[in-house]
């Protein structure tokens, strides 16, 4: 049996995410892709694309901001326009979708321009503000949030389930926190209506969010999406019903005997998804939650994961690259990536946080959030989530919009081994290099033998001199490289260094 993941649908993942599910042939309704809808915010300052679905022949025309632009009905029954350039404006303003045909217009209310971000990841991009560390109450009405709901999916989806919100009356206490910090933050920076996009889903693995022509291209992957493309040509339905319905069988038995003993009973188990539906497959959750918004218009991503990865870090220093660049490919520009790196934890290792760093090194308009002072060796869910947010719109407000402002904390540059000691220079010092509560922790030193013993550092103007009476002729030198980094190097703006090693085979 050939693979659902045909030659064809992956040549179309692009495409097909571009319209709406009720784009075919036999389609009669106007309709406007399902990420539009009222309350939203467009783009300012690029084309914007805006697509849909409607009666093959007809002729389609958006109105909007003075702007009036159509498209022909294409022989699938779908559409796209692209108005030009918009200025930002908080004035609420109408968009309307008239059918040349007589079908029934369209009309969006209340749409704002400014800027759009996506907030994709895990838990931790996931978590809601309603359950975080929160802080004074939102009065913003041009801060606008849209929820995707959870999907996986074996094949690229045109529909996203949700809708835009104003972030005062609607349920913004269910969005993500560091989603909406990181609008909130932005918003105050540059005064313009901003919408964020969450499309999040906890303990996932970053393969999940890759489309698979471009997890094809990761040698790790292979193996895994034969044995996703088996696991689907050989899926019975009916024999996975009988199996799970016989362990559902013993599992009540064995609930009434633990009941009549007054002994605690077991849970009946979950029924089995299809395996094209399991979220953290290959490509199951870019395929549900990211393909239907292709190819809106948008600045950029904040990301928030890797915890689901941290066993596979060296596959990860591959994967999450390829993840950037698919998504940059799928959305038709360089969209500015910042992701936040894993906060300390008992169960994160320091090679997780090292593949991240190796990303942001290596990739293009990517940044990296540094959060080695707001983690917990007990909770994988830190509550703070304000400065998680505050430095993502510093980040961003460096990266996509070139605010001249310090927007990471010191980052490794350079080692110098001579007489005894390593001198180490770093960029992003901003005014100035910071032991914060006391001298500086976290550094470890190696000579010839490779082993590492905990050394001084000490500041020396915009560098760091490292040395150990144990260790005569230093070879490398290693900063926070543990599961819980106890670190306090900061720059004077108050932002944490990074963990890093000098003795990195990037």
């Amino acid at each position: 049996m050939k693979s659902i993941f045909s030659s064809t649908v992956r040549f179309s993942i692009g495409l097909v995410a571009i319209f709406c599910c009720a784009g075919t042939s036999l389609a009669q309704e106007t309709k406007i892709a399902s990420i539009f809808t009222d309350h939203m915010v467009l783009q300012r300052e690029l084309p914007v694309v805006i697509w849909g679905s409607g009666k093959s022949g007809d002729t389609i025309t958006v109105k909007f901001a003075g702007q009036e632009m159509s498209a022909p009905v294409d022989k699938d029954g779908r559409w796209q326009v692209t108005l030009k350039p918009l200025e930002a404006s908080a004035e609420p303003r109408e968009l309307t979708v008239h059918s040349a045909n007589g079908q029934a217009d369209v009309k969006l209310s209340d749409v704002l321009v400014g800027e759009v971000w996506i907030a994709s990841g895990q838990s931790n991009m996931e978590l809601p503000l309603k359950n975080t560390k929160n802080s004074l109450p939102n009065d913003d009405h041009s801060l606008r949030l849209f929820h995707v709901n959870r999907n996986a999916s074996p094949t690229p989806v045109s529909d996203v389930d949700g809708k835009w919100e104003d972030s005062v009356t609607g349920d913004a206490g269910s969005f993500s926190a560091v989603g909406f910090y990181f609008g909130r933050d932005l918003r105050k920076a540059l005064n313009v209506p901003v919408g964020v996009i969450e499309s999040s889903w906890g303990g996932t693995p970053g393969r999940a969010w890759t489309p698979r022509d471009m997890l094809l291209t990761v040698p790790s992957m292979k193996v895994q999406i034969a044995d996703l493309d088996n696991a689907i040509a050989t899926y019975n339905p009916a024999e996975v019903e009988k199996n799970y319905q016989a362990s559902v069988a013993k599992v009540k038995a064995a609930i009434e005997k633990a009941t009549a003993e007054g002994k605690p009973a077991p849970r009946i188990p979950p029924k089995p998804l299809a395996p094209g539906h399991v979220p953290h497959n290959p490509s199951a959750l870019y395929n549900g939650m990211i393909a239907p918004l292709v190819p809106l218009t948008l600045r950029g991503v904040i990301w928030y994961q890797g915890e689901a990865d941290r066993k596979a870090a060296s596959d990860y220093r591959i994967l999450f690259p390829t993840l950037i660049k698919s998504w940059r490919q799928q959305f038709g520009r360089e969209l500015t990536f910042l992701f936040v790196q894993i906060a300390p934890h008992k169960e994160m290792t320091p090679e997780i946080r090292d593949a991240q760093l190796f990303t942001w090194r290596t990739v293009p308009q990517t940044s990296m959030v540094v959060i080695t002072d707001h983690g917990s060796a007990d909770n994988i869910h830190p509550k703070e989530k304000e400065p998680v947010g505050a430095r993502l719109s510093l980040a961003a407000r460096a990266m996509a919009y070139g605010e001249k402002i310090e927007y990471s904390g010191p980052l490794f540059n350079k080692a110098v081994f001579k007489d005894g000691q390593a001198i180490l220079s770093f960029q992003h010092i901003g005014a100035g290099l910071v032991a914060k509560d006391g001298p500086l922790r976290g550094f470890e030193i190696s000579g010839t033998d490779g082993k590492f013993v905990p050394a001084t550092a000490t500041i020396d103007g915009d560098k760091i001199v490292v040395k150990s009476e144990h260790v005569a002729a230093p070879q490398a030198v290693r900063f926070g490289w543990t599961n819980v980094p106890d670190v306090n190097l900061f720059n004077q703006e108050g932002l944490p260094a990074t963990p890093f090693r000098t003795d990195s085979d990037e």
